[in-house]
């Protein structure tokens, strides 16, 4: 049974619409990755599953409830991209005041916050979180997310602007997490951190799914694959390998496929050489997801989307209009601290 099921999504702001139809389905256990630029729609996506936002239109369920119904919200752990804390509060008292909320019983709740920020590595428990780094701050609010031991987490950037130790652990406690047989929804902009830990994802562009798959599914469907074959002669189209660190000159040709890898060869022995390496080079998933985004999505392309920035008057429209994914989000991670206030 799928965890998320997502119909024809959307949501507009007056007439910019943020997102546009979105139709998936996550699986219980999963870490599903949802990536885009900047105003895509991966954020407000993320706060009408969380209940935070009201759609548009479409319908969104997440484990068998419509999303919002305040049953479901009990089940789930949040974790905004910019998450404040109440400075003036310990980390023990910050978390025993959210596992209240929940009316988590307090042995409970401190067995489970004690576990969580062991395993985060968490020192200092006793310090006031105004007195904190950032990353501890956000292990704080990881700790946060998982005090009613929810069934599905969504994770919007949660490792946003760690240093590479502390965005390490996170990663890695969050595979631990589906592990465990949580469902994880997950958004980032490094998509090497999505690569490394997402089952599936899909690609957002201005409010449309473009792309999904698992990674080696897209990369199938929209990678290209280049092959570098290095000989002992010259042959057509070759070029000397200056990265060669050996005595003998090395010359590299790089082609699309085998039978062209296999005339490379021909032509290398028929000029009294022989190719001595092959290199297969896979696009990555960064480089598919800048080609992706620089082409029109479907429903843009037919006229029933969201226009490019410069037709609405270029950056600072799109700030203005385009942004609502960031001001809402604003609003919404004050009120999700505040106890899971909702925004219409």
């Amino acid at each position: 049974m799928a965890m998320i099921r997502v119909e024809g999504l959307r949501k507009t702001y007056g007439d910019f619409p943020a997102v546009v139809g979105s139709d998936f389905e996550v699986d219980r256990g999963e870490i599903f990755g949802i990536v885009g630029p900047n105003g895509a729609g991966k954020t407000t996506t993320l706060k009408m599953l969380a209940g935070l936002v009201d759609p548009t239109g479409g319908t969104a369920e997440v484990a068998g409830r419509k999303a919002g119904d305040p049953a479901m919200r009990r089940e789930l752990g949040f974790l905004p991209e910019e998450s404040p804390l109440y400075e003036d509060m310990t980390p023990r008292s910050y978390l025993q005041f959210f596992a209240d909320l929940y009316d988590v019983p307090r042995k409970e709740a401190t067995e489970r916050t004690e576990a969580t920020l062991d395993r985060l590595e968490l020192e200092h428990r006793g310090r006031r979180l105004g007195d904190m780094s950032k990353g501890m701050k956000r292990k704080v609010a990881i700790a946060r997310s998982l005090v009613n031991d929810p069934d599905l987490l969504i994770y919007d950037e949660p490792a946003s602007g760690l240093d590479p130790l502390t965005t390490n652990y996170v990663l890695e406690f969050t595979r631990e997490l589906a592990d465990q047989g949580k469902t994880v929804l997950f958004s980032a902009h490094n998509l090497y951190h999505v690569e490394s830990i997402c089952d599936r994802i899909v690609i957002m562009n201005r409010g449309e799914i473009i792309a999904r798959g698992t990674v080696a599914e897209i990369r199938d469907a929209y990678g290209d694959t280049d092959y570098h074959v290095f000989t002992t002669v010259p042959v057509e189209g070759a070029a000397p390998d200056r990265s060669s660190q050996s005595a003998t000159t090395r010359y590299r040709t790089v082609v699309d496929d085998m039978d062209a890898v296999e005339t490379i060869r021909e032509r290398a022995a028929a000029a009294g050489g022989e190719v001595v390496d092959i290199r297969t080079r896979e696009q990555s998933l960064e480089d598919i997801f800048l080609e992706l985004a620089r082409e029109t999505p479907p429903a843009a392309a037919a006229g029933e989307g969201r226009e490019p920035a410069e037709r609405r008057g270029g950056e600072a429209t799109e700030a203005a209009a385009g942004g609502q994914d960031s001001d809402v989000d604003a609003d919404a991670d004050s009120d999700t601290d505040a106890g899971g206030g909702r925004t219409r």
